[in-house]
This record gives C-alpha cells, sequence and structure tokens, in this order.
C-alpha cells in the first residue's frame, strides 16, 4: 500500500512537471529573461546629471519599468487570447480604471501621467510574473528578482565603505544607485522573504551558500540604512514569519531546511554586529545614530515622526476635499500647499513641498484617487494574503507552503513600508514587488474573461500606449542631457521641448531670463511652471516682477 502511494505521488510529481515543461514556449523564456533583465537595470540605472537630485536616479528606472512591462504584457497579451480575471485582478483592474478616471481630471497631466505609468506597469508586470509562474518558472524567476535586490544592497555597502562614484547620491548615503537610502532600505525589507526562500530551499550547497552571502548583505544593508519603516516593517513581517512557520512545523522535519535556517539567522546577526562595529565612510551627526534610529521607530512627538502626522492630517484635509476621484495620481505636490498649516514642515524655503509624494503611499492613494480607490487596493492587499492562505492549505510539497509565507510576508511588509514612506509610487519596489505577489500568487477562480472581439483593440491601445509611455521617459532623460551639456541659456532651452513638463526646466529657465531682464521668456517659462504648479509662488513672483517692470 505505502509502496503504491509513493508511486502514485511520483506519478502526479511526473504529470505535474510535463505540465509546467509542455506549457513553456519561447515567448515565455523571453519574457522571464526580460523581467529578470528589468529587475537588474532598474536597480543599477541611474545618471551622471547631479542638477537634477531625484529625476536622475527615477527616470532612467522608470523607462526600465516601463520597457520591461511594455515587452512582456505584450508577449501576454499575444500569447494568451483571453486572459481570466480573478477577485484580485477585478479589484487591481478597477483600481487602475479609477486612477485613470482620477489622471484625467488632475490639474497636472504631466505628472498624473508619469504615476499612472508607474502603477500601469506595475500591475503589468504582476500579471506577467503569475504567467511565467504558471508555466513553471516560479523558481526561476523568484531567484533572479533575489539576486538583483541583493545586488542593490550591495552597491549601498560599497558607498557606505567608502566607494562613491558620480552615480550616487552623496546626500542621502548610503543610498548606493537608488539614490536615497530609504528606497534602498525598502526595497531591501520586501526582498527579505524571497531571499530566505531562495536560501532555504536552495537545490545546491553552492546556492545555498550565495543565498546566505544575500542575507547577511540585506542584514548589513538594512542596518546602515536607519530606515525606521524598513526596520518596523521587518519586525512585524519578521514575527508572521515565525508564527506562520510554527503553524506549518511539518515543513519544517526536513533536517536541512533546519540546519540551513539557523546558519541563514546566525549569519544575519553577525552581519547586523559588524555593521554597527567596523567602520564606515557615514557621516552621522549623532554619536550614537543606530541607538536613536531605534529609539525613534515610534517616536511621533518630535522629529521627522511628528512632521508625518501634520502632513498626513493635512493630506486627509484634501481627501476630504476631494474624496470621489482625489486630486489626481501624482498631484499631491501640487495641491498640498493649498491645505498646509503655518510652519509646515513637509513644505520648503521655496513654498512647495519637499517631496513629490506625501510619505505613505496610502495616504498618497486616499489624497490623489479617492477613498474608493484605496479601497479597493485594500481588498486587492486582502485577496492575496487570502491567496497565500489558500495556497499553504492546498500545498503538497514543503516548498509551496514556504512560498505562501513568503507571499504573506511580502504583502504585509510592503503595506506597512508604504504606510510610512512612499513605496509603490516608485518604479524600483513597484517592479519587485508586483513580481514577487505575482510569482508567489495562486491563480485564483476565474470571474471574467476578455471577449474575443475586444482583445484586438485591447492590444492596440497596448502598443500605443506603451510607446507613449517609453517616448515619454526617452524624453525626460533627454531634456537632461541637452540641460546640463547646454553653455546658453538658449541651448538650454532646448530641454523644455523635450520634457515641457519639469517644473525645474522651466523654473530655471524663467530665472536665468530674468537676470537678464528678458520678460518676453520670463513670461513664457514662468507661465508655463506657474501651470505645472498652481500653488508655487516662486512663478507668480517672477512674473509679477515683469509686470511691474513694464
Amino acid at each position: 500500500m505505502a509502496a503504491h502511494s509513493v508511486l502514485a505521488i511520483d506519478d502526479m510529481h511526473g504529470k505535474e512537471v510535463a505540465t509546467n515543461v509542455s506549457a513553456r514556449s519561447t515567448a515565455d523564456r523571453v519574457a522571464l529573461t526580460t523581467v529578470i533583465t528589468g529587475a537588474l537595470a532598474v536597480v543599477l540605472l541611474s545618471l551622471p546629471y547631479k542638477s537634477f537630485d531625484l529625476d536622475r536616479f527615477f527616470v532612467p528606472k522608470e523607462l526600465a519599468l516601463h520597457a520591461t512591462a511594455a515587452i512582456t504584457g505584450l508577449i501576454a497579451l499575444a500569447k494568451r487570447p483571453r486572459p481570466a480575471l480573478s477577485r484580485v485582478d477585478t479589484f487591481l483592474v478597477a483600481f487602475l480604471i479609477l486612477s485613470v478616471i482620477s489622471a484625467l481630471f488632475a490639474e497636472n497631466w504631466w505628472l498624473a501621467t508619469r504615476a499612472l505609468a508607474i502603477t500601469a506597469s506595475g500591475l503589468t508586470i504582476f500579471w506577467v510574473a503569475r504567467a511565467l509562474a504558471a508555466a513553471g518558472y516560479e523558481r526561476a524567476l523568484v531567484t533572479g528578482l533575489a539576486v538583483a535586490i541583493v545586488a542593490g544592497a550591495m552597491t549601498a555597502l560599497l558607498q557606505a565603505y567608502g566607494v562613491e562614484p558620480e552615480y550616487m547620491s552623496l546626500s542621502r548615503a548610503p543610498g548606493g544607485t537608488f539614490g536615497n537610502r530609504n528606497f534602498m532600505a525598502h526595497l531591501s525589507a520586501i526582498g527579505v522573504p524571497i531571499v530566505l526562500l531562495c536560501a532555504v530551499e536552495a537545490r545546491r550547497t553552492w546556492g545555498f551558500a550565495l543565498g546566505t552571502a544575500g542575507m547577511a548583505f540585506l542584514a548589513a544593508a538594512l542596518v546602515l540604512s536607519r530606515s525606521r519603516a524598513a526596520w518596523l516593517a521587518l519586525m512585524v513581517g519578521g514575527a508572521l514569519m515565525v508564527l506562520l512557520g510554527w503553524r506549518m512545523r511539518d515543513a519544517w522535519t526536513d533536517e536541512l531546511r533546519r540546519r540551513r535556517l539557523a546558519i541563514l539567522a546566525g549569519v544575519s546577526a553577525v552581519a547586523v554586529v559588524a555593521a554597527l562595529v567596523l567602520p564606515n565612510a557615514l557621516e552621522w551627526k549623532s554619536t550614537s545614530p543606530y541607538l536613536d534610529s531605534v529609539r525613534g521607530v515610534v517616536n511621533y512627538k518630535e522629529g521627522s515622526g511628528a512632521g508625518r502626522l501634520v502632513q498626513y492630517r493635512n493630506s486627509l484635509r484634501m481627501s476630504v476635499a476631494h474624496p470621489v476621484l482625489g486630486v489626481g495620481p501624482g498631484n499631491w505636490a501640487v495641491e498640498y500647499p493649498k491645505f498646509a498649516s503655518r510652519n509646515d514642515p513637509s513644505l520648503n524655503e521655496d513654498g512647495m513641498t519637499s517631496n513629490p509624494w506625501p510619505s505613505s503611499d496610502w495616504i498618497a492613494f486616499v489624497a490623489e484617487r479617492g477613498f474608493a480607490a484605496v479601497a479597493l487596493y485594500a481588498l486587492a492587499l486582502v485577496g492575496l494574503l487570502v491567496g497565500a492562505w489558500m495556497r499553504a492549505r492546498a500545498a503538497s510539497t514543503s516548498h509551496e507552503r514556504l512560498g505562501a509565507v513568503a507571499l504573506a510576508a511580502t504583502v504585509v511588509i510592503a503595506a506597512l513600508v508604504g504606510a510610512f514612506d512612499a513605496v509603490v509610487l516608485i518604479a524600483i519596489p513597484s517592479l519587485f514587488l508586483w513580481s514577487i505577489v505575482g510569482a508567489l500568487s495562486p491563480a485564483g477562480k476565474p470571474r471574467a474573461s476578455l471577449p474575443p472581439h475586444v482583445r484586438g483593440p485591447v492590444v492596440g491601445l497596448a502598443v500605443v500606449v506603451s510607446v507613449l509611455i517609453v517616448l515619454r521617459a526617452s524624453g525626460q532623460i533627454a531634456a537632461m542631457s541637452v540641460y546640463t551639456s547646454a553653455t546658453t541659456t538658449a541651448q538650454a532651452a532646448r530641454a523644455a521641448l523635450f520634457d515641457p513638463g519639469s517644473y525645474r526646466i522651466n523654473m530655471r529657465l524663467a530665472e536665468s531670463y530674468s537676470a537678464r531682464g528678458d520678460c518676453k521668456h520670463v513670461l513664457q517659462y514662468a507661465g508655463a511652471a506657474r501651470e505645472l504648479y498652481p500653488n508655487a509662488p516662486q512663478p507668480k513672483r517672477l512674473i509679477r516682477r515683469c509686470a511691474r517692470v513694464n
């Protein structure tokens, strides 16, 4: 009887492998390679144009995200005549539709389409990743994503220990090629569950060794980042993994897994101690920077914590004023000065927000896209957690159960980090989060499918939109290049042709012409800047100055 059962299990396993192999195709392999290449590009790409502080990091990464989504999304649409939608898919599609409608009524269409493109590309990669997992590429995809995440942490460690090329930001170290230490920490925290999964489930000893080294790099980079949001999310996510791991005790009956887990924990602890003890090139103002960060994890009475509360309160006032569709994707910074309180720490000396987004995905979504959109997004995340539970219950192998744990932990960590910082609003974590949850989540029961007669127009529209999105990001890079290399104001003015939505370029041109007394061009470029940010005081000041002269 036992022998018969073993043969039955082997037969089922053989059928599953055969099904996965038959489901694979050249198109799937191209899509898999594209997603992994895109993940590495999103992590490593940056530009040397230092006068464009954040954009020199964000724009090339956004271009990589959009190109990855465009190529793989079109492959997926071409291969699957009638894509089916599960309940989670329905929530995400509805969230995207509301975001599109919100963008149509936004004050600044350039910002709205840029933010909307990140959302659309991220969700496209989610569906692509799930299709790749269904074709048998889950392990390869998750491993490739884990490698890219560790590579990002390594760039931060290189900067922390003295390697600072022009493609890294010196003011927000150790951000590595991310341009900001918090962004690096967010991705590292989101990546911890899959790096652990890859290490524990490695098929070869050298694979486990690489996974262990990766965990050590992530642990050290997270400590050096001093990112309280990432630390807090990891505490909760780690507790969840421990709880689920204990509930699934049968997954740890294998002595090899237990030994590997113990080694991973020990090596990570050593990496944390080494990061705290070894001298580095970081110039913290405090004599006990890491202890201060630990104390400030839940401190909202002073410092950045108090500033967040002020920002959240004023942003919610904005949400109440625009409850249905919000102010439009990416338009929080455009509207926030109208709702800011006196001495609001979110505003800089120029009367504009210090960052182009609020310090929370959730606050950004409710302010920019409305309460209904946030509810749909929350339901989608809950659906992913339910899917993780269903996968764990239906799992026939320990690997599948551990994959369910990694999925649940990833969703929780991303949701918590996103409660205190911008995550899915940015290209880097957006690509990784949606790739990971797509690879690890079950497809779910189909609720609807794309009618055959609609498929052609959808593919055509997807091609047009993809081309426009990629061209927009390419134009932004061209604008930065032209402006940086220009030796005269007339040459620099060409940059505005490549990126008409750049407030920074328009304002710098207006200020340059103002210094020369050329009010004709001041009115042109300051007027363009005012249209982009109607509540910004600087363009109005330059326009009034010219009005007085005339």
